[in-house]
């Protein structure tokens, strides 16, 4: 037996590592390596599962603790311990058998301090003690990158430093998660609040970054619903010149139509009239627009969804699958600069890297620039960028359609930094109609630079057609129309799936005092940049948010959660920024664990005690009246008194308590059903042809739906 133990994140994690050497043996809970020069005696590599161990729940601390009673809150247990995790016993046995045998552990799990905190909270429950323990750190799982970070281990001083950090983080979410969610639940339940609509339950999961987050989309929706639209006026002006017609807007925007007329007037013009106008001014400016920054995984999902609608949880499950095929770096960064390490291999690759993305471009400069290029701005992880190891045809082949595009983005902005600029005219010509000066500005395109590495969107090749301009000299005449053009006031938009990344990094914005703005731009908002699609997606499985064809609303269940944490911290970007501030301090060893879990114990028990009075104080009966009539998706077919309801699982009537037994599945044959799809079965006794069923022989087929004789649903196939 080998006296080196590697310990994974995760069984793929390891299966990357081993692939640096030689294989001598597999189980289930190990992979064996063969002797070489990084290893001498041979290693074992095991792995976790993620989290192989985590906090024990309240039950497991005091059986009181187990049922929800607000006469036990707060839970505030003296020592906080871990537990196995109860589906992971054997592998978390054979980790501790391989520990026990070790001379020397390394931690080989993701480089932050969630990885930090999966290998120490593993490492101290197994209870060994009296060995060496190293650590990897490395930003890609190339072959020459693995031996390299094995041949130069880290000292494991900063691992435990950052384990330090991710358990108070861990501690004081579950003290938070649990007290509060405990008491808004209860709170509520007693005001009436019985969860019975959208798809939800009456419990309410109040989180530190969720909760906060889940606010800054209300007051959003809040501002949308609460919109007056308000007119307003301005002055536009339509020209015929020798070479062509423009327009032009003049710098006026009045409420009052009155206001514009009298102005007109004052001018001796009629709205409509054709008089004469002079070319004042015609400047030209050649322009140029360099390349985008490199990738850190916000950009890359922020860009992602806009481009392909993909969620920002599917990007960082498709980027960490591209860092397991090794075609790109780390995923989780938050930085968009490389050092010059990976600038020196990038430049050899530029030809591979424009055949993988089939372009060819003659780099403008093959020098590094700081714009991209700068070690003092990278500190853990460097910016997103293809590896070295450049993939055949074959590989790219067999990439899904989300890895192809992600994989070919990255491509994209890391050959952006050899391109040319994006050069273009800009043109601004001032018309001169009767005192009143119309403004209008076009552009040329001169060099598409490297605009060429991408697919331009259909709607951006039409507004720069729209943007050019016929050409015109100073002092010309110009025939001219002026006309007064109305407008209303728009509300802000709604915010799109991948907006909501930038909404968390950016919330400082919404924030008047300038200590914590200051903060969160230390901290880049609220979350991190590992977390933020988790945390998308945890109040997405809540039911506090819904999205639609990319649209993000706000639920009743939301809107009800929001009305009661509302003026608290729990919705301040603030409080969340200050805890990342000083959690990022016991990273660095400048602040301590055991001071930031009391400070977040007299927090959790101040708000418990506030609970009962904001719950009393909210308005929430509209709410509630609203999320109960939304989940009452139509008449029920069997009974005809009651109506059918989003009852989680499956779909039911509302009178099962009178003997009403009619229910609905959520999925069959592999399709889930839309709630839409649900009524129009209920009311119309048929749906419309639904495709993407799958057979027993797991062949793909289309149908509509039907409620036979008996009320049961069945298949209704087109006729031959």
């Amino acid at each position: 037996m080998s006296n080196t133990v590697i310990f994974a994140e995760k069984p793929s994690q390891a299966k990357a590592y081993a692939e640096a050497f030689s294989i001598k043996d597999k189980s289930k809970t190990h992979i064996q390596l063969q002797s070489c020069s990084t290893f001498p005696k041979g290693a074992i590599i095991t792995w976790g599962i993620g989290h192989l161990v985590e906090l024990q729940q309240p039950g497991e601390y005091h059986e009181k603790w187990g049922k929800w009673n607000l006469t036990d809150l707060p839970i505030l247990p003296d020592n906080f311990q871990d537990a196995v995790s109860k589906d992971k016993k054997a592998q978390f046995a054979a980790v501790k058998k391989y520990f026990q045998q070790a001379d020397l552990i390394i931690n080989g799990c993701d480089i932050d301090r969630e990885g930090s905190n999966i290998f120490q909270s593993t490492f101290f429950l197994t209870g060994v003690k009296g060995k060496e323990v190293k650590r990897l750190w490395i930003n890609s799982l190339e072959k020459e990158e693995v031996l390299k970070g094995f041949n130069n281990l880290q000292p494991i001083e900063k691992d435990l430093r950052m384990y330090q950090e991710a358990k108070a983080r861990q501690i004081s979410d579950w003290l938070v998660g649990i007290n509060l969610s405990r008491a808004y639940t209860l709170h509520l339940q007693k005001r009436g609040y019985k969860g019975n609509g959208s798809k939800g339950s009456s419990a309410m999961s109040v989180g530190r970054v969720q909760s906060p987050a889940l606010y800054l989309i209300y007051q959003r929706q809040q501002e949308i619903e609460h919109f007056k639209p308000e007119p307003f006026f301005e002055l536009e002006g339509n020209f015929k010149a020798a070479n062509g017609s423009y327009k032009g807007m003049a710098k006026i925007k009045e409420k009052q139509k009155e206001t514009v007329s009298a102005l007109l007037e004052k001018e001796g013009l009629l709205p409509g009239e054709v008089t004469e106008g002079t070319v004042q001014n015609v400047e030209k400016k050649e322009k140029q627009q360099q390349a985008p920054k490199l990738h850190s995984l916000s950009s890359l999902q922020s860009t992602a969804n806009k481009r392909w609608k993909y969620s920002p949880s599917d990007v960082l499950k498709t980027m960490q699958e591209l860092y397991l095929k090794k075609l790109v770096t780390y995923p989780r960064t938050d930085c968009n600069f490389i050092t010059e390490n990976e600038f020196a291999y990038i430049r050899q690759n530029v030809k591979a890297y424009q055949q993988l993305l089939k372009v060819e471009f003659e780099p403008a400069t093959l020098e590094a620039k700081k714009r991209y290029v700068d070690g003092s701005k990278v500190e853990e992880h460097f910016a997103l960028v293809p590896t070295k190891n450049v993939p055949n045809q074959s590989t790219i082949q067999n990439l899904s359609q989300m890895e192809k595009n992600l994989y070919n983005e990255v491509l994209a902005t890391t050959l952006g930094m050899f391109h040319r600029p994006y050069l273009y005219e800009e043109t601004k010509i001032i018309t001169n109609v009767k005192n009143i000066e119309f403004f209008t500005t076009g552009k040329v395109e001169k060099d598409k630079g490297w605009k060429a590495l991408y697919a331009a969107p259909k709607k951006e090749d039409k507004e720069e057609q729209a943007a050019v301009l016929p050409a015109v000299t100073k002092a010309e005449s110009v025939e001219s129309t002026v006309t007064i053009k109305e407008g209303m006031t728009k509300p802000p938009k709604p915010y799109t799936e991948g907006q909501l990344i930038n909404m968390m990094k950016t919330c400082g914005k919404l924030i008047d005092d300038e200590e914590d703005i200051e903060i969160l731009k230390e901290v880049e908002g609220i979350g991190t940049e590992a977390t933020r699609s988790g945390i998308i997606e945890t109040i997405k499985a809540q039911r506090y948010i819904e999205v639609q064809k990319n649209i993000v609303t706000v639920t009743p269940k939301g809107s009800v959660l929001c009305e009661a944490i509302e003026g608290t911290l729990l919705s301040s970007p603030s409080m969340t920024a200050k805890w990342e501030a000083y959690l990022q301090k016991i990273g660095k060893g400048e602040g301590s664990k055991d001071a930031f879990i009391q400070k977040t114990k007299e927090f959790v028990t101040k708000m418990v005690g506030e609970t009962s009075q904001r719950v009393d104080q909210t308005n929430i009966e509209n709410v509630i009246q609203e999320e109960a009539a939304s989940n009452q998706l139509a008449a029920c077919p069997a009974c005809k008194s009651g109506s059918i309801q989003d009852r989680k699982t499956f779909f039911g009537c509302s009178g099962y308590r009178e003997g009403c037994t009619f229910t609905l599945p959520k999925k069959i044959a592999g399709k889930s059903l839309t709630t839409n799809q649900i009524k129009m079965l209920c009311e119309k006794g048929k749906t419309n042809k639904i495709k993407g069923f799958t057979s027993k022989k797991k062949k793909s087929f289309e149908a509509a739906l039907k409620l036979d004789d008996q009320r049961k649903i069945a298949f209704d196939f087109p006729k031959k």
